[in-house]
């Protein structure tokens, strides 16, 4: 392996072995989805100096970088090596070379949790009910108890009739405070499969003796059949009763056995934190937002337990790591160990007696949402001249933020390109070099970013709007909104496939049922994309 550069035939034979590495697609989330490398981790290079720190904690990691061709990686390279990073492997010809080397490409997002869904359905031989079967159920007023796994917020788009938000990892702690009766049934849905089979799983491991059964296909399903969803629902159970409690922790205590899960100390876990630039350490926090933002372990990541189990590829960049797991005791922690343990990964441990023990060995807890100054910001901002809201004169005015957030507002005339292409498309913008230059974003902190690599590549007179687009308002100047000017492929933004369309919410149910355990299908997700973009 020659340094700096690694072939498909040696990826390939590095993705078998145990040995610490990561492997990031620095392309935007729709290429991704187009078609990527299984396990490979998305992490646009647009987020790679907020992201990477820790989802890759150890600098001597091997880390392998792809795009469509390498240029992309080429450009991310020196940016790794600059924070520190010192195993940094660009793979040659990137995935067109892949492609070519008779290497497989899977599409989609979160492959290998939806894998692992369409695993656990069989191997367990979860009971499941259709949509139409479960609508004729409720009109007849059967006594049902409809919980739905996914965040709050997809809840909120749209539900089943009367269900009760109620993510993946709060089931076996909440579920004590909805059903009254052994007799009442018990539906668990999601959107689509992998969360309604891990949720009914979940509660069917706890021993209940209600019936429980998952929602074929979900709320797709639902609409497929012709049947209204719910929107705006705000039904969430009450707070877990100590009965609840003591049922969650003396299940989840025979899991642990069961599991071989190790309990660890606070100090166990402290020590642990110490060496995360030696070896790969994740601490996640899987509680609700609310209970984090109150107080949690510092270093620790809000993973809410049902997420961390359905988007693994989001959140372990490298398989090996240290995943210790954290609540307000262990019995969500032990539940989601579970599962990560099930899903192949080697090193997941609890913290003993949860965020009370850490508190009791008398640790400092941190609260909110921690701050994170991207790697480079300082440095940027040392280099980069910052003008205050004003009229840009003659200056040509480029946003940064993503294609979403630009369309909903941006200084009128503003340009847009992805920060993640910057220097390849900014000659599309300004080809002149020396023309004067005002980036944007919407807080300041990615086009200070942006505007000194500009500044590096030649871009003398680039600068930055002070404050970002919420300085612009604050000073009263008008903002405009819709497409704009956009000069680059907006493909940061993925569509649910429920946002797409029929056609599109069946084409992903056909393709999701049969994936296989490399995460291929005989069923297109989407079609083959452009040429150009392969």
């Amino acid at each position: 392996m020659a340094p700096g550069a690694i072939s498909p035939e040696q990826l390939a034979a590095l993705l078998e072995q145990p040995t610490p590495h990561a492997v990031l697609d620095v392309r935007e989330r729709a290429a991704f989805e187009r078609g990527h490398i299984y396990r490979a981790t998305p992490l646009p290079r647009r987020l790679l100096e907020v992201r990477l720190p820790t989802l890759v904690t150890a600098p001597a990691t091997l880390i392998v970088l792809y795009d469509d061709d390498g240029s992309l990686s080429a450009l991310t390279a020196p940016t790794l090596t600059e924070m520190g990073y010192t195993e940094v492997f660009e793979l040659t010809g990137g995935l067109e070379a892949w492609r070519r080397a008779g290497r497989p490409v899977v599409q989609g997002l979160n492959v290998p949790s939806k894998v692992f869904g369409e695993r656990v359905l069989h191997e367990f031989k979860t009971p499941e009910i259709t949509c139409l079967e479960l609508h004729r159920r409720m009109a007849d007023g059967q006594d049902l108890v409809i919980v739905d796994t996914r965040t709050p917020e997809e809840y909120a788009r749209g539900c089943l009739p009367g269900a009760v938000s109620m993510p993946g990892g709060e089931l076996v702690l909440r579920i004590g405070e909805l059903v009254q009766r052994p007799d009442q049934t018990i539906v668990v849905h999601c959107g689509g499969r992998t969360r309604s089979y891990l949720g009914a799983e979940s509660l069917r491991r706890m021993g209940l003796p209600n019936p429980i059964v998952a929602v074929r296909n979900g709320t797709m399903g639902w609409q497929l059949d012709g049947l209204e969803l719910e929107r705006g629902a705000r039904r969430w159970p009450p707070a877990p009763s100590p009965q609840s409690r003591a049922r969650a922790l003396e299940v989840t205590a025979r899991v642990a056995a069961e599991d071989g899960t190790p309990l660890v100390s606070p100090e166990a876990v402290a020590e642990r934190w110490s060496r995360r630039h030696v070896e790969n350490v994740m601490l996640f926090d899987v509680r609700t937002r609310e209970e984090y933002e109150a107080g949690h372990v510092p270093g620790s990541l809000w993973v809410p337990g049902g997420q961390a189990v359905q988007a693994t590829d989001d959140f372990m960049a490298v398989r090996s790591a240290w995943l210790v797991l954290i609540c307000d005791g262990f019995g969500r922690s032990i539940m989601t160990a579970g599962w990560l343990k099930r899903m192949g990964f080697p090193h997941v441990a609890v913290l003993e007696g949860g965020l009370p023990a850490w508190v009791r060995a008398g640790r400092a807890l941190e609260t909110g949402e921690p701050a994170t100054t991207p790697a480079g910001y300082e440095a940027a901002r040392r280099v980069v001249e910052r003008v205050p809201p004003g009229p840009p004169g003659d200056a040509v005015v480029l946003s940064v933020d993503p294609s979403d957030v630009y369309q909903r507002g941006h200084v009128p005339g503003a340009r847009w390109i992805g920060r993640g292409r910057l220097e390849l498309r900014i000659g599309l913008a300004a080809a002149d070099k020396s023309r004067s230059l005002l980036v944007t974003c919407a807080d300041g902190v990615q086009s200070t970013l942006a505007a000194a690599t500009l500044r590096r590549i030649g871009y003398a007179a680039a600068r930055v709007l002070d404050g970002g687009l919420a300085a612009w308002r604050a000073a009263g100047l008008p903002v405009e909104t819709g497409p704009g000017t956009m000069l680059d492929e907006p493909d940061d933004v993925v569509q649910k496939p429920y946002e797409r369309g029929r056609a599109a919410m069946e084409a992903y149910l056909r393709w999701e049922e049969a994936l296989d355990q490399h995460g291929m299908s005989p069923h297109r997700l989407l079609p083959d994309p452009p040429a150009a973009n392969r």
